[in-house]
């Protein structure tokens, strides 16, 4: 699991030394709301943590209004840390507000038995851009929410699952 993790974000990255027309860096941080869903036939039980992300991200320019948006981010919930590799598609509703879609692929880290370390889902959200002045006008907030797809349960019996998603809501900036 930690090789294919290791192989998405050696092709991504290797993808930003491509001839696009225009690519920006950034890093960006906020609070994550992290939902554990464990279900069965009888019984689903939820168990909700709060805690923090922190990371960078490369902007590739693909269309006018299109920008494929790869992110690494550290993920630290209660003991759900993870690495997180989001492939986000980012499309310019305006200058101000931005709409994002794409998978996402994670590596839990300190995963007990029985479980696996490799997590992916989908992800949505939008995004304001915050023009302060001509100074300071990669500012923006973000607010996001990830469908975990992934059972996280080894070898699970048909029927029982275990998914991890969650909200992240945070602040980022965009260098020039």
């Amino acid at each position: 699991m930690k090789k294919r993790l290791l192989c998405i974000v050696i092709s991504v990255f290797g993808l930003l030394n491509t001839n696009a027309q225009e690519i920006k860096y950034g890093a960006k941080a906020g609070v994550g709301f992290s939902s554990v869903k464990v279900k069965n036939q009888v019984f689903n039980i939820t168990n909700n943590d709060t805690g923090f992300y922190v990371g960078g991200f490369a902007e590739i320019r693909v269309f006018d209004a299109f920008t494929f948006k790869p992110e690494l981010l550290y993920i630290a919930v209660e003991d759900l840390n993870q690495i997180s590799l989001p492939l986000m598609v980012k499309y310019e509703v305006s200058e101000e507000f931005d709409v994002l879609a794409g998978p996402s692929f994670g590596l839990l880290l300190d995963v007990n038995d029985g479980f696996n370390s490799f997590n992916y889902g989908i992800e949505i959200g939008a995004a304001y851009n915050i023009f302060i002045s001509r100074f300071i006008d990669g500012l923006f907030v973000e607010a996001r929410y990830n469908f975990g797809l992934a059972n996280l349960i080894e070898d699970a019996p048909d029927g029982i699952t275990r998914k991890l998603s969650g909200l992240f809501v945070g602040l980022g900036y965009r260098f020039k």
